[in-house]
């Protein structure tokens, strides 16, 4: 018989597409329960080696089997900063749970609801990990506060370092703030694990805009080391004509406006036009998010993807959840050109059907357009998620060196100034929290091993 795993509970699709509240409630404690039972707590535990940040999972899920919560949390802290993010936005499904053994013959295990879940208990019971650690007199930058720089920021204040983080906007988060709709994160979730980091002793200064306000260089001179996490920020355009239009938005801005701004409120002060009809270009993850954003505020919101829906890059979860909430898919489609009125507002489309070639290096198949099937399409509103690149508005008067793609050079994690460090999104270009986790860690610890 298949070894299921045990399915977690969702507002109704009816519900959810009426408010920006959180889609899955977690698991209550019976559901922890069964679903950790089924972990056969393997000897060589292939999901670890699956984890970027390389958490102790069959450890943590066995302190769940035996209602130790507080020790489950302990476990994933030795690891991770931000439990509670991460159980709800990593894709667990193509890192540690794609190695769980049960996964060959049923479900693998749930790992991210469990570590959700024990993350959350932590929050609602107030669990403390800060610990006194000895001071050791050396001073940290961080310069961003985003997955990187706050798992950096955490692993540095955990070795005994004065830690201190600039942030250019005036909420701490980054991407996990402006970036991920609240029925996805709440933001109150992240401002907890911000609060856990603050009582490590890492200080958070906001609306600093580094390169400006202060430069590297300066920086350089007042801390022993520095790290830079600023991400990847400036979104893609597609380069047809018609973008300049009145209604052409990039995703970041109107994920940015109704996370960080409030733009579905009522009494907001930054609202989005509820406009009749939008089409968000692209697949990923954060075009996923921006349909989905779209509909709550009652438009009639379409994704339009030029490779077919079995390649969309979201997660499925995610493309399964959009599905139920009525988005529509016009995939194997690719606009050409938008469509203005007199007054430069967008009316419609003109799209192309798109043909899938043979696959390339990368095993994603190529795509060609069908000039024949030009047509029209209608709306009066365009989103562009395409992905993003680095800003590096924060490396102003600063010799620091960046690729032919406009990335941060590291050696490890280590750049080419003095002391100078960084990772995430600004070194790979846009990619997952996750992996952002990953490079802050390997950052602190490079730091570490040099300062100390």
């Amino acid at each position: 018989m298949e070894d299921k795993k045990v399915k977690g509970r969702l507002q109704s699709p009816e519900e959810r597409v009426k408010n920006f509240n959180e889609v899955e409630f977690g698991f209550n404690d019976e559901e922890a329960k069964q679903e950790a039972d089924r972990c056969l707590h393997c000897m060589n535990p292939q999901c670890v080696k699956g984890c970027p940040v390389n958490i102790m999972i069959p450890e943590f899920i066995q302190c769940i089997k035996e209602g130790d919560i507080k020790g489950a949390y302990d476990v994933i802290t030795r690891s991770s900063s931000l439990p509670a993010i991460c159980g709800r936005v990593c894709p667990q499904e193509k890192q540690c749970e794609s190695k769980c053994i049960k996964g060959i013959k049923g479900d693998a295990i749930s790992i991210g609801s469990l570590e959700r879940y024990v993350a959350d208990q932590a929050i609602i019971n107030n669990f403390n990990v800060s610990k006194k650690v000895e001071k050791n007199g050396k001073k940290v930058a961080i310069v961003g506060s985003g997955p990187a720089g706050l798992t950096c920021a955490g692993d540095l204040a955990k070795a005994g370092f004065d830690v201190t983080i600039f942030e250019i906007l005036h909420k701490a988060g980054g991407v996990l703030t402006y970036g991920i709709p609240e029925f996805r994160l709440p933001k109150a979730i992240v401002e907890k694990e911000v609060e856990s980091l603050k009582k490590l002793g890492v200080r958070i200064n906001t609306n600093v805009p580094i390169g400006n306000a202060i430069t590297i260089p300066e920086l350089q001179e007042q801390y022993d080391a520095v790290f830079v996490g600023t991400g990847a920020g400036l979104p893609k355009f597609m380069g047809i004509p018609g973008e300049d239009a009145n209604e052409v938005f990039s995703a970041n801005e109107i994920l940015t406006r109704i996370n960080l701004m409030g733009a579905y409120k009522d009494d907001s002060k930054t609202p989005i036009k509820h406009l009749k009809k939008a089409y968000v270009i692209g697949g990923g993850n954060v075009a996923m998010d921006a349909v989905r954003s779209l509909k709550r505020l009652g438009i009639d919101a379409h994704l339009m993807y030029r490779r077919s829906e079995e390649e969309l890059p979201a997660r499925k979860m995610e493309v399964e959840h959009a599905k139920d909430e009525g988005i529509i898919f016009d995939v194997l489609t690719n606009p050409v050109r938008i469509l203005t009125d007199e007054n430069n507002s967008v009316i419609g489309m003109e799209v192309v059907n798109m043909v899938l070639g043979e696959p390339g290096e990368d095993g994603r198949r190529s795509v060609n357009e069908d000039e024949s099937s030009l047509h029209k399409v209608d709306c009066d509103m365009v989103v562009m998620a395409l992905g993003t690149s680095p800003n590096h508005e924060a490396l102003k008067n600063s010799d620091i060196e960046l690729s032919d793609r406009g990335l941060i050079v590291v050696e490890g994690t280590k750049t080419s100034l003095d002391n100078v460090y960084a990772g995430g999104d600004a070194v790979t270009g846009a990619a997952t929290v996750i992996l952002a986790m990953e490079a802050g860690k390997k950052a602190a610890q490079e730091i570490i091993d040099k300062l100390k």
